[in-house]
């Protein structure tokens, strides 16, 4: 293809095989964008492409780009439609019944001249032509010519972003009794026109930033379990090991990528320990409160895992649902699931003034809990309170986070009976004045 295209029929054919037929590439898939990277053919010094309105959309155009060969010059021109091919010719317009030869004067507004020579605009549906238009005949697109210096040698590589791609993890966390089993998958999206037919594809988990901030795909929705299907034997998700900080998978084996479509595969197995506790947060205060704790899960996984939704379900029943941010292995994630009836805490809190009107002034609160648990098994709470005064002396029944936040965590047991299960604890807090 040269540089310059003097028929405006072998752009509409150009850009028909681009929407028409799967693109081979090689995919790398971040949780925002995606590159895709696809070998180029030069002629006469040149590589040209066309893109299609819909897939140009969704490109940064400044990351088109050619590896493998030294670039001298790059341009980007929108190119007429299809329609605009037609300027001049004669179509067939169809209304009212019956079907009359006219000449389309103008594709902008669909201007036509009939057989009495009097000018219209007339409605796209009733119009019909000599040879089968493309799929998108009112839609521009854009000519990318890159200029190369000197003969290249091999293939050349063309490379661009696109906001069309993305990928994320979605796990379903399943437990029974003691028994814990988490699995996932990787969604993979294509929101795109353009199908891909893939050779390579790499995931990669983690924060990329791109020039001008970060990039996102465009909004749909897979929140159901079979959200894209693969023709078998699927591809299998593989992990790379760590790069600068990013996680990174691989599939064994091509596949293909529809168009607006996205497919789900196999992503990690990773083995589980977990716990079930209650759990609270209340800001540090003089105050006394109550309220009720939410229920809470700890992971812990032999393995990274990447940020995303987790599903949970208890003997097959959906309790919850929460997205957690990439954890690496063998990190207790924790995941809370709403709130907990049969849970409750009552605060109480005392203040006390020592040494007041002298420097040496301080001011003692002592916190105590009462905590009551309706339900017929023992359960963990675990409280936090924040916003505790850095120079605060804790001490009594609750420690410090490495984040300085004041920790209780204590067993309550069962209820017995129409009797709530019960326990008291109790810290102290000496603030002092300077």
């Amino acid at each position: 293809m040269s540089k310059q295209m003097s028929s405006p029929s072998l752009l509409a054919l150009s850009a028909a095989v681009f929407l028409s037929s799967a693109s081979a590439a090689d995919l790398r898939i971040y949780s925002g964008f995606g590159e895709v990277r696809q070998a180029a053919t030069v002629t006469n010094g040149q590589v040209s492409l066309n893109l299609p309105v819909s897939l140009y959309n969704t490109i940064l155009p400044e990351s088109l780009d050619l590896d493998g060969v030294s670039v001298s010059s790059r341009s980007l021109v929108q190119q007429q439609n299809w329609l605009s091919s037609l300027e001049g010719q004669q179509v067939t317009l169809r209304e009212d019944g019956k079907s009359e030869r006219v000449t389309l004067v103008r594709a902008r507004d669909l201007l036509i001249k009939d057989a009495q020579g009097l000018y219209r605009t007339v409605s796209a549906q009733n119009l019909a032509y000599d040879a089968q238009p493309p799929e998108n005949p009112f839609s521009p697109s854009w000519q990318a010519t890159f200029n190369l210096t000197g003969a290249a040698s091999g293939t050349p590589t063309l490379t661009y972003l696109t906001r069309a791609l993305s990928w994320t993890p979605r796990y379903t966390l399943k437990l029974s009794g003691s028994a814990a089993a988490l699995s996932a998958l990787a969604d993979i999206r294509n929101s795109s026109d353009q199908s891909f037919a893939v050779k390579a594809t790499e995931l990669y988990a983690g924060e990329v930033q791109l020039q001008g901030g970060q990039v996102y795909p465009l909004a749909r929705s897979y929140a159901a379990d079979a959200a894209g299907s693969v023709a078998a034997p699927a591809p299998k998700v593989n992990s790379l090991g760590e790069l600068r900080g990013l996680y990174r998978y691989g599939l064994d084996q091509p596949f293909t990528l529809p168009a607006n479509g996205n497919v789900s595969l196999p992503f990690l197995s990773p083995k589980v320990s977990f716990e079930r506790f209650g759990v609270a947060s209340v800001g540090f205060s003089t105050e006394g409160g109550k309220g009720n704790l939410s229920r809470g899960y700890r992971l812990n996984s032999d393995t990274e895992l990447p940020a995303g939704p987790v599903t949970v379900r208890e003997d097959g029943r959906l309790v919850g649902q929460v997205s957690v941010d990439t954890t690496s292995a063998n990190t207790p994630l924790d995941l809370n699931l709403g709130t907990d009836p049969d849970l409750t805490y009552t605060r109480s809190a005392a203040v006390t003034v020592q040494g007041k009107g002298t420097r040496a002034q301080a001011t003692t609160v002592k916190v105590s809990y009462t905590l009551e648990n309706a339900k017929d098994r023992p359960t963990r709470f675990e409280l936090t309170e924040y916003g505790l005064d850095g120079r605060g002396t804790l001490s009594g029944q609750a420690s410090r986070t490495p984040d300085g936040n004041v920790l209780v965590k204590v067993d309550v047991p069962a209820r017995s009976g129409k009797v709530n299960g019960r326990a008291t604890v109790s810290f102290t807090v000496l603030i002092p004045n300077t």
